[in-house]
């Protein structure tokens, strides 16, 4: 079965290596560069999981996140907080807002990177038995 990964980040580069990381033929893609294009990616099909940035352009992370575990057809997706902040308020706001996890993409060289999203994929995709989707 095809497994649907939202990647939310406003950087190309980023998203690129994601993709990257997750190349295997069991697996789609899907990407958007902001709040906008994240919510018509969930509204065309739900995705297995979400990486989801905090720091995008007109409505944050923060935003998206509460939108999506707000909607009862779609607060059952995983989402995974996928950033550059440490700080402890994004830490606390984005657990308070039900994220499934929190991984900060600190300044690594591209394997380290790699292999951080292969650790997402093998724990969300591999590991994890997750509940059907509302479009299921």
């Amino acid at each position: 079965m095809l497994k649907r990964i939202l990647i939310v980040d406003d950087e190309p580069a980023i998203r690129d290596m994601v993709a990257f990381a997750l190349r295997k033929d069991n697996y789609e893609p899907v990407h958007a560069g902001d709040a906008r294009e994240a919510q018509e990616a969930i509204a065309q099909k739900v995705p297995d999981l979400i990486l989801l940035d905090l720091n995008l352009p007109r409505m944050d992370g923060r935003e998206v996140l509460q939108h999506i575990k707000t909607q009862p057809q779609l607060r059952r997706i995983p989402v995974v907080i996928l950033t550059t902040s440490k700080a402890e308020e994004d830490i606390l706001r984005s657990y308070d807002l039900y994220a499934n996890c929190y991984v900060t993409k600190s300044p690594v060289d591209f394997d380290n990177f790699i292999e951080v999203i292969r650790s997402i994929d093998r724990f969300w995709l591999a590991l994890v038995t997750l509940p059907p989707k509302a479009d299921d």
